[in-house]
């Protein structure tokens, strides 16, 4: 049976502007969505794809990255355009596709044979593409979108000044994650997508960046043979205050056997979660510790060199 790893990210607090570059006139809005009823920000998954993929390519451990970012282009470089999902890492993990139109266009001055009525073909164009073995989920904030703006002003030529405003939110996001490793060309390639995902920073898009830390301030991984998460979005916030109710109730009614579950940061100081301990879930006060023991239990089950656990 095939291994699975799947992940929920609570962030911590902080407050997230333009992480789009998109106006609604004068104004740089976030985008939102409708979430059990009410307005939430929201940040894509290509977003936080883009945000893994820029993490490898500048953490200084040698990945080889096929979509390069260049900050003085401003514009992503590629290695090489038909794709290698054997050499580069975001290639076999992020996936890829790339849609050509047809080069011979058809043409309605060719001759048509007399006679018996003939179909014209139609020159068809061309995709390369590979599903990404790497999901993710978009990010949602944990509170509703209560509508704050900043409003500012820029001095333009000749003493004009432009005012404009910006949408912005204190909150923090949680978003989920799932990964088959065997569906890879080099399934060692786990251990840098947690590497990754576990220390993302910036998570912006188009030509602005706010900074607002990505990395997980609590973290949920599950590694099974299920091929169902059922620990997705299970974060929930009530006047300030962090539970997981619905993951809790899954465990004690055996829907996730507890020593599939790996949960870390802050959350592990709640009561509910020092429960799950006693049932077998493993527990981490840090974020490190716990994906670094993972590592290890992947690194047995996948029978992975112990060389990756340090990279």
């Amino acid at each position: 049976m095939s291994f699975h790893l799947f992940g929920n990210i609570l962030t911590g607090y902080g407050t997230a502007a333009n992480n789009r570059g998109e106006n609604e006139g004068n104004i740089t809005t976030l985008q939102k969505i409708l979430w059990k009823g009410e307005v939430h920000t929201t940040v894509s998954a290509e977003a936080i794809r883009w945000a893994l993929r820029y993490y490898w390519q500048t953490c200084g451990d040698g990945y080889q990255v096929n979509r390069c970012w260049n900050d003085d282009k401003n514009d992503n470089i590629w290695q090489n355009e038909n794709f290698d999902d054997v050499t580069f890492i975001d290639d076999d993990v992020l996936g890829f596709m790339r849609a050509e139109g047809a080069k011979v266009e058809a043409s309605d001055d060719e001759e048509k044979p007399k006679g018996k009525a003939t179909k014209a073909a139609v020159p068809k164009g061309t995709t390369t593409a590979k599903r990404g073995v790497l999901e993710v989920t978009r990010a949602v904030s944990t509170t509703p979108f209560s509508g704050d703006l900043t409003f500012n002003s820029l001095s333009g030529k000749k003493g004009r000044t432009s005012l404009y405003g910006t949408e912005l939110h204190a909150t923090c996001y949680q978003y989920g994650f799932a990964l088959t490793p065997e569906r890879l060309k080099d399934k060692s390639r786990i251990i840098p997508v947690l590497n990754g995902l576990s220390s993302l920073g910036e998570v912006a898009g188009n030509h602005s960046r706010f900074l607002y830390d990505f990395s997980p301030e609590s973290l949920i991984l599950r590694w099974t043979h299920d091929f169902s998460p059922r620990i997705l979005y299970c974060f929930e916030e009530n006047d300030g205050e962090i539970s997981m109710g619905e993951l809790i109730r899954k465990v004690r009614n055996q829907d996730i056997e507890p020593q599939e579950l790996w949960i870390a940061g802050a959350v592990s100081e709640l009561q509910e979660v020092k429960e799950l301990g006693e049932l077998g879930v493993n527990v981490f006060p840090g974020i490190k510790l716990a994906v670094q023991s993972l590592k290890q239990v992947i690194s047995r089950d996948l029978q992975l060199p112990q060389l990756e656990l340090t990279r």
